[in-house]
């Protein structure tokens, strides 16, 4: 493979030999070291391969030997070149097309962002971008580490964070904290290690179950809290011999517990609705629909073509791709589209069957997302009601669900102590 390689780029030729003493011919030429491969025999001829230099060399030999030779092809580079030579634009082009690719790999085009379920791509973007860290920069510039330190440093809930860069492309994968369900930290506090931390009610409830884990309890299962009660206490109290308490120990309260509550249910819907007919072809007497093209590079934008919205039923669409080089080289260059689609609105009425789906279908997603964040349904009392012009469905769920956030603690003075 390599072999080939080089005599491409060196070129070679591909000649035929004539004449009673073929076998002469090979033998001579073995003799002074030139070389020849590909040798194809043929009924008076032989077909084969030689070198650019090595063909020089064949005067005395087909002079001794009293053999033809004849040339059939010429192969490799040097006789593209010639071949070409009056193109010296295609071949500036074709070099300095090479060289701004290898000047645009080394920079970064896309920053793609894995397992953020909290925090938007944009959100993450915006923080990136006020650290200097975006699309254009260089490859040399990006400290993965760094990055990585300061994406768990901003967002508390994110306790795992890898940055790499592949290709063209900044990639960050982020795992958040998913076990800590309504436990809300306040980012300032939980940063002073020394600071203690109270666990306290977020809801009204009655405490159902209590595995405590660091801190002081403050209620028992059975118990009804109010919201911001202190549940379980970060201030562990220091007592001298008489029993008195001369100082606390300070702590981050943790536990797991658990709570009965009520949660009101309500969603609105209105029983009639506008149906949009859309007009994808040109129709008479009808709006036209209107399309047109744009460039983006970066910041900057050209459009091709104006498409001001001149009526009231029209909505525009836009579509948008990104040049790619490859799989993973993600030019900051878009093509898209923008089309203006007229419609005609016509009211509707939905059937009551309608109204019982569609609500009912919007309860089981909110009881979905109820379970994701570990609410266990207790009873359930939401019931559907339809009226002339709005139907809902309301009532309240009583539900097991997590209890407490943390908040810091207030600290007594001593001298201010009940004795």
């Amino acid at each position: 493979m390599a072999a080939n390689f080089f005599r491409t780029v060196q070129g070679y030729l591909r000649i035929r030999v004539t004449g009673y003493a073929v076998e002469r011919f090979l033998n001579a030429c073995g003799y002074r070291g030139i070389l020849l491969w590909g040798i194809t025999p043929l009924e008076d001829a032989c077909e084969m391969n030689i070198r650019i230099a090595d063909f020089r060399k064949l005067k005395p030999v087909i002079k001794k030997t009293g053999t033809r030779v004849v040339i059939l092809n010429r192969i490799g580079l040097p006789f593209f070149f010639y071949r070409y030579r009056h193109r010296k634009s295609f071949f500036f082009g074709a070099a300095a097309c090479a060289v701004l690719i290898f000047l645009l790999s080394g920079l970064i085009w896309d920053i793609d962002i894995r397992g953020n379920l909290t925090y938007t791509d944009e959100t993450i973007l915006e923080f990136l971008a006020s650290k200097d860290i975006q699309n254009g920069m260089l490859k040399t510039q990006i400290d993965c580490e760094r990055i990585a330190k300061d994406i768990r440093k901003e967002y508390a809930d994110v306790i795992w964070v890898s940055a790499s860069v592949q290709g063209a492309k900044l990639k960050i994968q982020v795992k958040e904290n998913t076990d800590a369900s309504g436990m809300e930290t306040d980012l300032e506090v939980k940063k002073e290690e020394k600071v203690p931390m109270d666990l306290v009610a977020d809801r009204d409830c009655v405490i159902t179950e209590i595995v405590p884990r660091t801190g002081m309890i403050q209620v028992r299962p059975g118990d009804t809290v109010k919201k911001g009660e202190v549940l379980i206490s970060g201030l562990i109290p220091v007592r001298d011999d008489a029993k008195e308490i001369i100082g606390y120990q300070y702590q981050k309260a943790d536990a797991d517990i658990r709570g009965k509550a009520i949660l009101p249910y309500e969603d609105v819907l209105e029983n009639t609705y506008s149906r949009k007919e859309y007009f994808y072809e040109e129709r008479p007497h009808q709006m036209r629909r209107r399309q047109a093209y744009y460039l983006r590079v970066g910041r900057f934008q050209l459009a091709f073509g104006n498409l001001q919205k001149k009526e009231e039923n029209q909505e525009l669409h836009t579509s948008e791709y990104q040049i790619c080089l490859g799989k993973r080289l993600k030019l900051p260059i878009y093509l898209g589209t923008r089309t203006v689609i007229p419609y005609t609105a016509h009211p509707e009425t939905y059937e009551k069957k309608e109204i019982q789906e569609r609500l009912s279908a919007d309860f089981k997603r909110y009881l979905r997302e109820l379970e994701k964040k570990g609410v266990e349904i207790i009873e359930n009392n939401v019931k559907i009601y339809t009226g002339s012009k709005t139907s809902a469905a309301r009532g309240e769920l009583t539900v097991l669900l997590p209890v407490g956030t943390l908040k810091a603690s207030q600290i007594p003075e001593i001298s201010e102590l009940p004795k």
